[in-house]
């Protein structure tokens, strides 16, 4: 005598959510990137595919709801809406990539909006232009000044 279980009981274990298609199908996404880029996507998609995890959704099955649902969590916890919106660019681009590979039907991702993002900088510190911007002024200066701001540590 044959058993069946129904499927709409099991709970889903993580590995069921990390099967070797889903985790294919990341590495290959991420394949197209190097450098700085990779790491963000990289982190990007580790924090989303924990929260599928901890929601008991397969990362290839999420819904636009889910995603959706998924920024709103982020801004509950006080996360930066640049960080949101850098974070929900990446699922995009990875569902896209699963879309246009044929992988999935539609796009969950093709119209979630992200937070509007203020265009100043919350950064503490000088950017680039500003850091050389300074160095310029500190050289118009006395060699003293100038030597006291191009200090390095190490």
């Amino acid at each position: 005598m044959a058993v069946s279980i129904s499927t709409s009981v099991v709970l889903f274990q993580p590995d069921d959510l990390f099967d070797d298609k889903t985790k294919g199908t990341i590495a290959a996404f991420l394949a197209g990137y190097g450098g700085a880029t990779l790491r963000s996507y990289t982190t990007d998609l580790r924090i989303f595919a924990e929260w599928c995890v901890s929601n008991r959704i397969a990362v290839l099955e999420a819904k636009r709801a889910h995603i959706e649902i998924f920024g709103r969590e982020m801004e509950s916890a006080g996360k930066m809406r640049s960080t949101i919106a850098r974070r929900l660019s990446t699922i995009a681009g990875f569902f896209k990539y699963c879309h246009d590979e044929g992988l999935l039907d539609r796009n969950p991702a093709a119209n979630v909006r992200p937070p509007k993002v203020d265009h100043e900088s919350r950064t503490l510190g000088l950017d680039r232009n500003e850091l050389g911007g300074l160095l310029v002024q500190a050289g118009l200066g006395t060699p003293r000044e100038y030597a006291f701001l191009s200090l390095r540590q190490p």
